[in-house]
């Protein structure tokens, strides 16, 4: 074997490439751990600065945060009322723009005639579409309905012909037991008469 160690104690030739290889495993492990450590160093620093900053901002007394509530409560509708009043007037510019003149009106009428007709249309289309399927849907049903009535209808028709063949066949045994019956009971009342 290339790693074991011969008779006098000595070590084979194979022993310092294995040594080498830990040393080179430990020198990456120290590598990778210090850029960890560099990392984390700079992420705690940048954490830092941004609590500083955040709280350098905050107000630090009750007047200076009643203050700033106060100010909000101001701005928040003024800013909400000016961006209203930017998007409506941006609106009704763009429409004044849109239909400035004869020509670009008709064709945004245009435009919306062919929209509502191609709605229509589509609408339309669908509607058939539902029909036609329910339509198919109810005749198959109709059909299976027909079908197994008529399965039932023959095999009770069946059912009472071999019902009736049966009783024919009983009520001839019982009619020609009973005569036989009959003619037993003659017999022994004949015999028994002096």
């Amino acid at each position: 074997m290339a790693t074991t160690a011969n008779q006098g104690g000595g070590q084979s030739s194979s022993t310092p490439k294995t040594t080498t290889r830990r040393s080179t495993a430990k020198r990456s492990t120290a590598t990778r751990r210090a850029s960890s450590t560099r990392r984390t160093t700079r992420a705690t620093s940048a954490r830092r600065s941004t609590r500083a900053t955040t709280t350098s901002t905050r107000p630090k007394t009750a007047a200076e945060q009643v203050q700033q509530l106060a100010e909000r409560a101001v701005l928040v509708p003024v800013g909400a009322g000016l961006l209203a009043r930017e998007n409506l007037v941006s609106t009704v510019r763009g429409l004044a723009t849109k239909y400035s003149t004869r020509t670009s009106f008709e064709r945004e009428l245009k435009r919306y005639e062919k929209r509502g007709a191609s709605a229509r249309n589509r609408f339309e289309r669908q509607m058939r579409r539902t029909r036609t399927k329910f339509e198919r849907q109810l005749r198959q049903r109709r059909s299976l309905i027909e079908r197994t009535l008529k399965q039932n209808r023959r095999r009770v028709e069946r059912e009472v012909r071999s019902v009736r063949r049966d009783l024919g066949k009983q009520s001839g045994l019982v009619g020609t037991r009973v005569e036989k019956l009959v003619s037993d009971a003659q017999g022994l009342i004949s015999s028994q008469l002096p």
